[in-house]
């Protein structure tokens, strides 16, 4: 079954001080599957590597290395979301105490079904509290 992929742990498949176990189990069930994305995914993982860079966490030429393996991996990005989409997630937002960016993660998990991938405590709990099924 796909799931939805939150990027803290696709962070920690590419990034050698965030890696764990748990990162190693979701890389394990993606082997087997797919996962999905929201349209601010790509967005969102090259703010994190740039800033890794910046703080010399990695190596900058590292950066295209790691955003290539990121890409080379069976992830569907969703396009971007309609009004509807936005105003499910703005929803979530505020219910949850969320940010409009994580609240995504939760609106494409509930609309499609799918478990949650993710590593943000604050997300973790309000999958949980929103019946959402959590990988990690």
């Amino acid at each position: 079954m796909s799931f939805v992929l939150d990027s803290s742990v696709a962070m920690a498949w590419v990034l050698p001080d965030e890696s764990s176990s748990a990162a190693d189990s979701v890389m394990g069930q993606l082997a087997q599957t797919s996962a999905v994305v929201p349209a601010l995914w790509p967005l969102e993982i090259g703010n994190v590597l740039v800033m890794a860079s910046r703080r010399a966490r990695i190596d900058p030429k590292k950066v295209h290395e790691l955003l290539a393996v990121l890409y080379s991996l069976p992830i569907t990005v969703e396009a971007a979301p309609d009004r509807d989409t936005l105003v499910r997630t703005l929803s979530l937002a505020e219910r949850h105490g969320l940010t409009t960016y994580d609240a995504s993660y939760l609106e494409l998990a509930q609309r499609r079904a799918l478990p949650l991938a993710s590593f943000d405590e604050r997300l973790r709990a309000a999958a949980s509290a929103a019946r959402v099924a959590l990988v990690v």
